[in-house]
């Protein structure tokens, strides 16, 4: 076992957050932890880390269990390079890598006695130290580093990049990486997904999976849920539920939980009331008395079924318009975008052509900072382009959903946000439409620029459903949204019968609204038909097919015979000469694994290698066993040398 929770509570003041809650995490357990925001998430993270202490109850952890615990811009120094700060982790192996280097200076100095008790004593030394160094893997160091780095999408940043210039993104994805190497035993991440490109988030996804450790996720990522989890923790009315299974298994069982409650709770109670309907009948007849006693008895005993309380109230949201578009709602025209002026300014994307047809529903993906939101702001005339052209049918009306929620007033209110927009409309017709996003009581006077990242979104949204738009552009929707909002924002994209044209990095819902998959590549824009898992199938035969005609051109590359790892003399009268020949040839050997090393250390850090995950550990494997060949040869030639 690595952690107990047992009967747990926690109250800041007269709010409650936390009630009985018990919990175990074993080895190799991984767990998603999830809840609405404000249920108590952080607060019970950072009781199991030991940032807050509990009001009652205890939180046990296994002996010598270390515990990692992503927090932003956590365990970086700020003036130290990428490159210290992640060799900074295997401090104690680096020292042992540098007394080896010293130890090989005094074994190999010429005025050395090779004969003698303190080359003798050297030799032992370095054999010992050697092998701890292979058990901690001290050879791969810099691998592991260069494979996380590369990874979590440091591959283009120089490692003497000073840890303080990076932004704030940045100084999170390398705190990210910091503490994947640092591999405690119970690993616990944060909404590690946020702001990570497909690329990089499909390279963590698959580091996870084979990670040894146990995991606890906090995520409003469904498909990173679904993928990794194997257990669920909903934290929910101040309890903690637990379900087996990824965030999938968990809709159906707790539906089914809840369902099943149901029915024991009408059960129950229906059994109730036959006795307390028979104990008022017969309590007072003397030939009944006895009976009714026992039936009362029974009552007091009896666990009660609590009545289920449902699910949390859930936003509403409903998409609708007025009129009809003409068959082809947008026409784009070999666009080309740029953004920025003067020197500063970018370019982002050529020949970017689409036919958009009413009805459509496209997602825009791609690497961040690809040209996504520009494309958007540029057909809605936001932005000028480059070249190209691009127009839209008759009757189409737009309505445009901002990543950056900039088109709200922060020196407004909530209320006055809607109603000012819409002075037709009565307070109460205003707040209905915001009570239907969850903006009740009091928050509907709460200044925009006091408002949550949640509270916001909710409120754009709203705007957005009373703009009556045929054509809705969608920029990251489901950012600063809960589950159960995402949730309800799908159901109405499905449910619209008009044209979508969304950016998203939302794995999820790219598998649940759109039929068209439009992937900016940075050279480029490719059309995919379909969601996101039919989209990677094609990318994958597209690559695959790609990949088969290139090695039919390529000549096969010539095989490289294997070391025979001896080295055989004729019979030599003279001892001495031979033992000389021998050093000779296992320093060649020495030198050249060395360059094999070297070779595939240049290997590694080439982009073709670490963007194929495959390949990556392929060379990864080929460099461990070549250091731990030049371990062996090491080895001989320490052997050769006492001779």
């Amino acid at each position: 076992m690595v952690l107990s929770i047992e009967q747990v509570n926690k109250s800041f003041g007269a709010n409650v957050v936390l009630e009985n809650i018990t919990a175990k995490i074993e080895d190799g357990d991984r767990i998603g932890l999830i809840g609405v925001n404000g249920a108590g998430k952080s607060t019970l993270l950072n009781l199991i880390t030991g940032g807050l202490q509990a009001d009652s109850g205890s939180i046990a952890v296994s002996n010598d269990v270390s515990i990692g615990f992503l927090r932003q811009n956590s365990g970086l120094s700020t003036d130290h390079t990428i490159w210290e700060e992640m060799r900074g982790v295997f401090r104690p192996v680096l020292e042992m890598e540098q007394r080896l280097r010293g130890l090989e200076k005094q074994i190999s100095h010429p005025d050395l006695d090779h004969e003698g008790e303190a080359y003798r004593a050297l030799a032992e030394e370095y054999a010992v130290l050697d092998e701890q160094f292979s058990k901690a893997e001290g050879y791969l160091v810099d691998v592991k580093i260069r494979t996380i780095l590369n990874g979590m999408g440091f591959a283009d940043k120089p490692e003497d990049t000073v840890i303080r210039t990076l932004s704030g993104g940045e100084k999170t994805r390398l705190a990210l990486a910091k503490l994947l190497l640092e591999q405690p035993d119970l690993l616990i991440l944060d909404e590690p997904t946020n702001h990570l490109d497909f690329k990089t988030l499909t390279w963590l996804e698959e580091y996870l999976l084979g990670y040894k450790g146990a995991l606890l996720l906090v995520s409003h990522d469904r498909y990173f849920l679904d993928k990794l989890v194997l257990g669920i923790w909903e934290v929910e009315r101040h309890k903690l539920e637990t379900y087996k299974g990824n965030y999938s298994k968990y809709v159906l069982l707790k539906k089914e939980r809840r369902e099943r409650q149901q029915k024991e709770y009408e059960l129950q109670q229906k059994e109730i009331a036959s006795m307390e309907d028979f104990v008022a009948r017969n309590l007072v007849r003397a030939s009944t008395t006895k009976r009714a006693q026992s039936r009362i008895a029974a009552l007091e005993r009896m666990e009660r079924v609590e009545k289920p309380q449902g699910d949390l109230k859930a936003a509403r949201m409903s998409f609708s318009y007025d009129r009809e578009p003409v068959k082809d709602v947008l026409v784009v025209e070999n666009l080309s975008l740029s953004v920025g002026e003067g020197e500063n300014r970018k370019h982002l994307a050529d020949g970017i052509h689409l036919h958009v047809e009413r009805g459509n529903k496209i997602a825009i993906i791609g690497a961040n900072g690809v040209g996504k939101s520009s494309f958007l702001k540029a057909v809605l005339k936001k932005i000028p382009v480059d070249s190209g052209r691009f127009y839209w049918g008759k009757n189409v009306k737009t309505a445009y959903y901002e990543q950056e929620l900039k088109g709200l007033d922060p020196g407004k209110t909530a209320l006055e946000e809607i109603w000012l927009r819409y002075p037709q409309m009565t307070e109460n017709q205003v707040r209905s439409v915001l009570g239907s996003v969850l903006l009740t009581g009091e928050a509907v006077y709460k200044k925009v620029s006091v408002l949550s990242g949640g509270e916001k979104a909710k409120l754009a949204f709203a705007e957005l459903m009373l703009q009556r738009g045929n054509v809705l552009l969608l920029d990251e929707p489901t950012n600063h949204l809960d589950l159960s909002s995402k949730e309800v924002l799908e159901e109405a994209l499905q449910e619209y019968e008009g044209t979508v044209l969304m950016v998203s990095h939302d794995r999820y819902m790219l598998n649940r609204v759109p039929d068209y998959i439009m992937e900016f590549t940075g050279s480029g824009v490719e059309i995919y038909k379909g969601r996101y898992d039919e989209y990677l199938a094609e990318k994958e035969r597209r690559r695959n097919k790609a990949a088969s005609a290139g090695q039919e051109d390529r000549p096969s590359a010539p095989v490289k015979a294997a070391n025979s790892g001896g080295y055989r003399t004729r019979q030599q009268k003279n001892e001495q000469i031979k033992r000389r020949q021998l050093l000779k040839e296992t320093e060649a050997r020495i030198a050249g694994l060395e360059e094999q090393i070297r070779q595939l250390e240049e290997e590694i850090a080439l982009p073709q290698v670490y963007e194929n995950y495959l390949l990556m550990g392929e060379k990864c494997k080929e460099l461990d066993e070549a250091k731990q060949s030049l371990s062996l040869v090491m080895e001989e030639w320490v052997s050769l040398s006492e001779e």
